[in-house]
């Protein structure tokens, strides 16, 4: 009898651990870590414009100029994302144009443009990280690729363009043919293809 109780208990030890590893292996294939312990999320590509990427194919060899200035490339761009209190290498590195720069100095991916934004939208940076805000998808128990901000918004413009409003749906009292009485008009086809009407007489057998 006493045999059988510590098999059981050895049972159940056994089971827990089991799960206690189970769940830490599936939290490690939900975020890793990098070298510095930071969690590194999985994400796409960047959404590079086409030939743009890698910077240093034209940087590489220009003179870094850091004073604020009237752009003569990337005239394109329209900078609108609190252009009064930022500019160009306050988000990218002036020595490495492959790589953006935080506040602090550290040097990141384009693939970890996350860490940057999050510098400013903390509450929407811990809304992302939790799948709440932006798009998150995989397995709800492990490994899950996450949606990078500049998939949704424009990093130099940022806020979302209105969107011309879409008219109602049709009530269903309003619509056509609802009632019984509504005469349906006929089928175009039976004007080309003419069904044979059968008729019965009272005595037909």
């Amino acid at each position: 009898m006493k045999v059988l109780i510590q098999q059981k208990k050895l049972y159940a030890i056994f089971i827990a651990v089991l799960m206690l590893l189970t769940s830490v292996l599936l939290s490690m294939n939900a975020v890793a870590e990098d070298q510095d312990g930071i969690p590194e999320f999985f994400v796409p590509p960047p959404p590079f414009s086409e030939g743009i990427f890698p910077c240093s194919q034209c940087h590489a060899d220009m003179e870094v100029n850091k004073k604020r200035r009237k752009l003569f490339y990337h005239t394109n761009i329209k900078f609108t994302h609190a252009a009064k209190q930022r500019w160009c290498l306050d988000c990218h590195n002036p020595d490495d144009r492959d790589v953006l720069r935080l506040a602090s100095g550290k040097l990141v991916s384009f693939e970890e443009s996350y860490y940057l934004c999050g510098q400013c939208h903390g509450t929407i940076f811990r809304d992302w990280k939790a799948g709440v805000h932006g798009k998150r998808t995989g397995m709800w128990n492990g490994k899950k690729e996450y949606r990078l901000c500049v998939q949704c918004h424009n990093p130099h413009q940022p806020r979302f363009k209105p969107l011309k409003p879409l008219p109602p749906p049709i009530k269903p009292a309003d619509i056509k043919y609802s009632k019984p009485t509504d005469e349906i008009p006929e089928n175009p086809l039976n004007t080309v293809f003419p069904l044979k009407t059968i008729s019965r007489s009272k005595n037909a057998k």
